[in-house]
């Protein structure tokens, strides 16, 4: 799949190295970090493809929270684990809400019915 001309991937390699080549070059942060940056840059592109493909947006905007999230305690953000599960649990819970509003069940509500007469 093509996304803004380019192939995803050499997006996200040239993302990468620009990261690397700011730290090189004055940017104070470690590698945990840069790691981090690049992590949330892929579930961003993640998210991206997911759109351009009208396929699978839920589970790219939970790898994204994800990556966030890690990407917020890299940097300082002091949650214990059960708060980090309660925030991942939430944005799972509300992206599945929106999937239930998005996907259409393939046989009617009434078919489950008609499908087996009464004897």
């Amino acid at each position: 799949m093509k996304f803004f001309g380019r192939e995803p991937a050499a997006l996200l390699a040239l993302f990468a190295i620009v990261v690397k080549l700011a730290a090189a070059f004055g940017l104070d942060v470690s590698i945990d970090v840069q790691a981090c940056v690049n992590a949330v840059a892929a579930a961003a592109m993640g998210i991206a493809i997911a759109v351009v493909a009208n396929d699978g947006l839920g589970a790219a905007i939970v790898g994204f929270a994800q990556s966030a999230l890690a990407l917020a305690l890299g940097l300082g953000l002091d949650w214990s684990a059960d708060k980090q599960a309660v925030v991942l649990t939430a944005v799972t819970i509300v992206v599945g809400m929106w999937d239930r509003t998005q996907v259409t069940a393939p046989v009617p509500a009434g078919a489950a019915k008609t499908a087996y007469p009464a004897a």
